[in-house]
């Protein structure tokens, strides 16, 4: 007999885990089961990034990511304290290096008055060498809240909650198919049929497939992007205070090449943005047939293609050209040389694109069929992690007419 569910949680990256997490504290008087493809959890985006515990500088004010950026940031270091999660308030600078990006800047400083991050101001040359005095620019925005963290480490306190509220959790465990049997879905993976009266789908890189198995049609797809990094050789380390970001070119939901301190030391410098042909692929070299082939029968990446084949040319030089990246960093640390940095790791984004070729950057939600799936959750996904959580739980219960009973468990 397959044993029988009241939720699956189809993802154990972050946003996925902290569904669950949500789920168990929200219904604990219900069975729920987390399914991750991988062997352990948390092995591709979640565990690929910067570890920025964003501040809500960059989101129109007022938007879900605006509110979730601010209220996800103090829930994650209040999350941190409280598990005692390695975390770290470092502070950030956006440094504008020509006079055109002074407008930019401002429009962030007014953005992020505006969605209540506190401290923030507009810095001088003169003024932003105190702060960073290795700095160039001539002019910055000071971000004295943002920190960063280790989410690699978040993820797994979020999945010990789970297990500590009843929750299950198999690794291992890939979703290949979906059925029906009465009011129940079935869930086909490698370890067999689960059937379950509700499933959340927050398959990151895969959610469009996971969602197409499911029998849902929609114009998006995710396109992978790769973001590669290096490393600041240790006796340099000092040319970097805290987290030193270019002004960000709005059309893209990249925020460029840009140095960040790592909260168990180092500092990295990067990624670059390089449309991957392969959505798990971490190095150069990595190919899928099957996701190349989805990219090129996609219209949306032939049309992103025509629009920004110049920024993607520059970003792809950068790629392969190390002396092309570190010009681009030396525009914001001037005495950052070659031989500071050393190859480093890389991480794959899961972008979601419009057939019409233009970014989706904001959370797309769906649901039929007692099934709920994340299409979209982008940056600052990590950060507020938490919210997330609650607002996917929140909209699963509203949909599916649950009642909650919360837990006193912490």
């Amino acid at each position: 007999m397959n044993e029988h569910f009241d939720f699956i949680v189809i993802g154990g990256g972050i946003v996925g885990l902290s569904t669950a997490m949500e789920l168990t504290g929200r219904f604990p008087h219900l069975k729920l089961l987390l399914v991750e493809k991988e062997k352990d959890l948390a092995q591709h985006q979640s565990g690929h990034n910067s570890g920025v515990i964003h501040s809500g500088i960059y989101y129109k004010p007022g938007s879900v990511k605006a509110r979730t950026c601010v209220e996800g940031a103090a829930a994650m270091i209040d999350f941190c304290q409280r598990y005692a999660v390695p975390f770290r308030i470092c502070g950030k600078v956006i440094v504008a290096t020509k006079t055109e990006e002074f407008a930019k800047l401002e429009e962030l400083f007014k953005r992020g008055t505006e969605n209540g991050v506190s401290g923030i101001r507009l810095l001088s040359h003169e003024e932003l060498r105190e702060v960073e005095p290795h700095c160039s620019g001539l002019r910055a925005l000071h971000v004295p809240t943002a920190g960063i963290t280790d989410y690699t480490v978040v993820a797994q306190k979020y999945a010990d909650l789970i297990a500590e509220r009843g929750g299950q959790i198999r690794t291992n465990c890939k979703v290949t198919a979906f059925g029906q049997d009465g009011p129940d879905n079935v869930v086909e993976t490698t370890q067999g049929a689960f059937l379950a009266r509700y499933v959340l789908n927050c398959a990151g890189l895969h959610s469009d497939r996971v969602s197409l198995l499911a029998g849902e049609a929609s114009d998006l797809q995710i396109v992978p992007f790769r973001g590669e990094y290096y490393d600041v050789v240790p006796e340099r380390q000092n040319l970097i205070r805290s987290l030193i970001y270019p002004v960000p070119d709005p059309k893209f939901p990249f925020l460029g090449v840009h140095f960040t301190n790592r909260v168990r030391g180092g500092v990295e410098a990067g990624p670059n943005a390089v449309l991957a042909l392969k959505r798990e692929g971490y190095r150069k070299t990595d190919f899928s047939l099957r996701d190349a082939w989805d990219e090129i029968r996609f219209p949306g990446v032939w049309r992103m293609a025509q629009k920004y084949w110049k920024t993607g040319f520059g970003e792809l030089y950068r790629s392969f050209s190390k002396a092309a990246f570190v010009r681009a960093l030396q525009e914001l640390v001037p005495e950052i040389q070659s031989s500071d940095l050393r190859p480093g790791g890389s991480g794959v984004r899961a972008q979601a694109l419009r057939a019409d070729g233009s970014f989706v950057d904001d959370f797309v939600f769906t649901c039929s069929k007692n099934m709920l799936h994340v299409r979209n959750v982008p940056s600052p996904a990590a950060t507020a992690s938490v919210p997330i959580g609650k607002a996917i739980v929140q909209m699963a219960q509203e949909q599916f007419g649950l009642e909650a009973k919360p837990t006193t468990v912490d």
